[in-house]
């Protein structure tokens, strides 16, 4: 009896325990990472508000922010003048899965402005940069991008508020082209588009046909890992050669061991005075 009783709080115990383990994962989820995209062409700066708070100040048009993480869930999210409280030009609920990275864009005209939730891809790829193409040019037609000079159409027939896949290439330097849909004439150069591993690039074609501001692009990059961690967390000098490189200094002030690497703390200590520590993954 006294056996039987054991086992039942035994049983008991492992089962709480187990509700307990259970319930502390289900709450240590992964935030989303949110940012904003500034496309509309006629509209001023504005101020994004999350839940009614200002959480991205002055947005001007084009660009896009830095991501912010936010619990997965689902948000009100207001577009406003910069700096004013109304007119809300922009009020939609907007929902943010665990673990995913988004872009929630302004466009169209300002009379007619929506918002726009792409879900971002920033997966990176060690010997492949990868590209994707959004259209967020309100009276552009559908076009093709092709690489210029004869080369390959990456995409076909994109229409406005399309975003296509991304597709992964070789590191290079590309000239691209905005063509009209299914024709050779080209609408849009777009020239010395770089590809690099470990980078994660999109091309928002922009602006107005034969309006102001005029039909571009705005090229955002989304994802990068610019320095490698190895196995033990050590970065390599051929990470910290290329880092010297990039900004155009000598002065490392690193030591490296007989492997030719440097220790983690070293590295870090380095990479926050440069403060790129962002750009440190295991990539």
């Amino acid at each position: 009896m006294q056996l039987m009783q054991t086992m039942r709080i035994s049983t008991l115990f492992f089962a709480g325990l187990f509700v307990a383990i259970a319930t502390t994962t289900a709450h240590a989820q992964e935030p989303a990472n949110v940012r904003v995209a500034h496309l509309s062409p006629d509209a001023p700066a504005v101020d994004v508000l999350v839940d009614g708070a200002v959480a991205f100040p002055n947005v001007m048009y084009p660009s896009t922010t830095a991501y912010a993480e936010l619990p997965a869930g689902t948000y009100n999210i207001q577009v406003v003048p910069a700096g004013q409280t109304e007119p809300v030009v922009i009020d939609v609920d907007l929902t943010f899965a665990e673990g995913t990275s988004y872009t929630a864009a302004a466009v169209n005209t300002l009379a007619n402005i929506e918002p726009l939730l792409l879900v971002d891809d920033n997966t990176l790829s060690p010997d492949r940069g990868r590209l994707r193409f959004v259209h967020a040019s309100p009276n552009a037609p559908a076009v093709d991008i092709a690489i210029a000079n004869g080369g390959p159409v990456l995409y076909r027939n994109v229409m406005f508020k399309e975003a296509r896949p991304y597709r992964q290439g070789p590191a290079g330097t590309y000239d691209l082209e905005v063509r009209l849909a299914g024709t050779e004439t080209v609408v849009l150069d777009v020239p010395g588009v770089e590809i690099i591993p470990n980078r994660v690039l999109t091309v928002f074609a922009i602006g107005l046909v034969e309006g102001e501001p005029p039909l571009s692009v705005l090229a955002s990059l989304d994802a990068k890992c610019f320095v490698d961690l190895d196995d033990n967390g050590a970065i390599d000098i051929a990470d910290v050669v290329r880092f010297a490189e990039l900004y155009e200094t000598r002065d490392l002030s690193l030591d490296f061991d007989r492997n030719g690497v440097v220790n983690r703390t070293d590295a870090f200590i380095f990479l926050e005075k440069w403060q790129v520590s962002d750009e440190v993954c295991d990539c």
